[in-house]
């Protein structure tokens, strides 16, 4: 068989699945016969305390395309598909560049979608990341086109996408987020809304990717010539999802998501059994909030964040990111466990005593607790000269004395003993990524002069 002829045989198989596909697929125009979307449940490690649940009933107020604000239609049609009034339901070109990227990474990434796309495949498609599941797509897509108008199909889209949480629509969406009717949304608010559809759960507000949520809606403001709204200040309403452990559910939710897909996670109706040990979880909170409490009187702090792990196993079995989730005056949804970079204070020692043993240093080397001025730049106006906690020295106190009682002056030293390279490659290798910096690490890190996260300093700790 020559080239035309298997060229001619390949088209001929391609169409006639095409065809048989066609067939199997839904009518667009049963809108109530779509596909049921099952949530997605997080457990603690017993499989018995539900932690969190991804979308369960959806949350939906029909509207109603002439009672949409203008302002929505455009800045949902600027992020999502600019030329939605110009083809026909399907973007070739986003497809050739989505299928491009696709065949490189050998699994779908990319898919390239128009409003129209996206109907189809919210209302009646599965949540699978296959090339078959795009085909099919890709003709209802075609399919809605010819049975509806242009605004018909945008009306649909308005009330039917998932904006998050278990609101569906834009209404339910302006009073999930806001208390408010679509009617009554500000430009910056209608900027943020539009900008959730894309990963809802991962650009949530109340979850750890609201910078990002933030910056998107920047970009349709700027697209809108909006960009005086940037700064205005946006109050969300208090999040009403049930939500036990929320620091460390809404991080579970963003590993499935990176690893599974926003759609797959978000409808596949998954049973996810995590390592979080619920006693030890009530019991963190309380210390947490005990703590945070002890913070705000002594030193005027405001927060706390805590996390416990198993050592043999490196499970997570508390985390608090937070002294309060859900309190929006100290940005209580931010991960302070996982996200924070924060200076560990004298935790950071151990590390240089382990560099110095390494390196044939013992717990009975002599160093001496003197008030001693540190000079490694040859520039005395940069010098260091550190104190002790108690004021005091000691003189002559050995390794094992000055790692016991975290005496800062023999723990620089040994630091300097041991060596800053080497004592940084040494953390690297026990799991702490941040201190990347070296120009900026002088003999001070000894003391914690460096940020770290709090989740991979508890990991690092569990090797010693």
């Amino acid at each position: 068989m020559g080239l035309i002829g298997l060229i001619f045989v390949i088209g001929l198989i391609g169409a006639a699945y095409a065809a048989f596909l066609f067939k199997t697929l839904p009518d667009p125009e049963l809108f109530d016969e779509r596909q049921i979307a099952q949530s997605t449940k997080i457990y603690d490690r017993s499989g018995e305390v539900l932690l969190y649940e991804l979308y369960g009933e959806q949350k939906r107020t029909v509207v109603p395309l002439e009672k949409i604000p203008e302002l929505v239609k455009k800045a949902t049609l600027a992020i999502e598909d600019k030329d939605f009034y110009s083809h026909h339901g399907v973007d070739w070109r986003s497809v050739a560049r989505a299928a491009i990227t696709n065949i490189k990474y050998g699994r779908v990434v990319q898919g390239g979608s128009t409003i129209t796309q996206q109907l189809a495949k919210n209302v009646f498609l599965k949540p699978e990341r296959t090339i078959v599941r795009k085909i099919k797509e890709l003709i209802l897509a075609l399919r809605l086109e010819k049975k509806y108008t242009k605004d018909e199909i945008l009306e649909l889209y308005l009330n039917q996408i998932p904006y998050g949480g278990n609101a569906y629509g834009i209404e339910a969406a302006a009073q999930t987020y806001f208390n408010k009717n679509a009617q009554d949304l500000e430009a910056a608010e209608i900027a943020l809304l539009v900008s959730l559809p894309k990963a809802p759960s991962y650009y949530s507000p109340w979850g750890n990717h609201k910078d990002e949520l933030l910056l998107r809606k920047d970009f349709v403001l700027n697209q809108l010539d909006l960009a005086d709204e940037k700064n205005k200040e946006i109050k969300f309403a208090p999040s009403a999802v049930g939500i036990k452990a929320p620091h460390f559910a809404i991080t579970v939710q963003d590993y499935l998501i990176n690893k599974y897909g926003e759609d797959y996670v978000r409808n596949a109706g998954l049973k996810v059994i995590t390592t979080l040990d619920w006693p030890l979880q009530e019991l963190a909170e309380k210390f947490v909030a005990e703590g945070a409490a002890r913070n705000t009187e002594l030193y005027k702090g405001t927060n706390a964040a805590l996390v416990a792990q198993d050592t043999k196993t490196g499970q997570l079995l508390a985390l608090v990111g937070s002294r309060n989730y859900f309190d929006t005056e100290i940005d209580g949804n931010f991960n302070v466990a996982i996200q924070g970079l924060r200076q560990p204070g004298s935790a950071i020692k151990p590390f240089a005593y382990l560099t110095a043993f390494s390196k044939g240093y013992t717990p009975d080397t002599i160093i001496f607790d003197l008030e001693t001025e540190f000079d490694t730049t040859k520039k005395p106006e940069k010098s260091y000269k550190p104190q002790n906690f108690d004021e005091k020295f000691r003189g002559p106190v050995t390794m094992r004395q000055g790692l016991a009682q975290s005496i800062n002056v023999p723990s620089v030293k040994t630091l300097y003993l041991a060596g800053m390279d080497a004592t940084l490659a040494n953390i690297k290798k026990m799991g702490v990524s941040t201190l990347t910096e070296r120009s900026r690490y002088g003999l001070s890190l000894a003391l914690g002069g460096g940020e770290v996260k709090l989740a991979e300093l508890v990991n690092a700790y569990s090797v010693f």
